[in-house]
């Protein structure tokens, strides 16, 4: 087999429709249809049963996705490799971060890393699924909170860092050095929507408190919610180098919240099985520095 083949099959296990894969890949349904025939004769099984005008995958066709995922990743992974000896450097690095990092936190490093590395292309992509996505490949590094231990990943802890409440400078607690958790349930709060990960955080801390928080305003980015708060529709909390790191013209305070305050735990991830270019390899040491200040 080759790894046309393997695109073909892999083609048809993301349709599981020959002519929907056919379209995909740019051929002709027959030849498409051709070439996995050829395929399984090479196997000597069958990778799909064909049930009317529906396929499913069979047991050896399972097997197949598995490994054939695998050698397409490691052609890939040499190609890179080798193109990275002869170029000195290029590619790209693909990088998963939170939606509420990658507003403010992380931008002068990628700056920094395009000076150093001006014919790499940097992907810096907002996801809250970072582990999925480094172990789909969808990205090649993720920075999230930190989650249970995968044998497939190598998952570096960085820093862990306590959720403030951000107020507007007219705010009744806008003079409080600290406020307990207890206070904030009777304000009105923007955060952002449930199933995002400071959110479920926030709310879960919070349930441990015995109450829960009320919102006026739900919005998906960092920009937005201290923009609210500028403007006083209500109060947040956030992550503490929200604001130490965020743009001045937000004029905002952070207060600390002193009684078991929600806590996120940050790691950097990528697979154990992937190559890492001089580039990648280099942004890597530049985060866990940047994350550890």
């Amino acid at each position: 087999m080759d790894t046309r083949q393997i695109q073909y099959f892999l083609a048809v296990c993301d349709h599981l429709h020959f002519t929907k894969a056919a379209n995909e890949l740019g051929i002709s349904q027959p030849t498409l249809s051709q070439q996995i025939r050829v395929l399984e004769d090479e196997l000597g099984m069958p990778l799909f049963d064909r049930i009317g005008k529906k396929i499913v995958l069979t047991e050896a066709g399972k097997l197949l996705l598995v490994y054939g995922e695998k050698m397409l990743q490691a052609e890939h992974d040499a190609k890179q490799s080798i193109q990275e000896l002869l170029r000195g450097g290029g590619g790209t690095v693909r990088l998963g971060v939170l939606p509420s990092d990658l507003d403010f936190l992380l931008v002068p490093l990628f700056i920094h890393f395009h000076q150093h590395f001006p014919s790499t292309q940097l992907q810096a992509i907002s996801t809250l699924r970072i582990q999925e996505e480094v172990l789909d490949n969808t990205v090649d590094l993720g920075i999230g909170v930190r989650n249970t231990p995968d044998n497939r990943l190598t998952q570096i802890a960085l820093r862990s860092e306590p959720y403030e409440l951000v107020v507007n400078r007219s705010h009744p607690l806008a003079g409080r050095k600290e406020v307990k958790l207890r206070e904030v349930e009777p304000l009105p709060l923007v955060m952002y929507p449930r199933g995002f990960l400071g959110r479920e955080l926030v709310e879960k801390a919070c349930r441990e408190e015995g109450f829960h928080i009320s919102t006026v305003m739900e919005t998906t980015t960092a920009s937005s919610l201290l923009q609210l708060v500028k403007a006083n529709i209500g109060a947040t909390i956030q992550p503490q180098s929200l604001l130490k790191r965020g743009p001045e013209q937000y004029e905002l305070l952070a207060i600390p919240i002193t009684d078991r305050p929600p806590v996120r735990h940050l790691e950097l991830v990528h697979r154990s099985d992937r190559f890492i270019s001089a580039a990648q390899k280099q942004l890597t040491g530049w985060l866990i520095e940047f994350f550890e200040r």
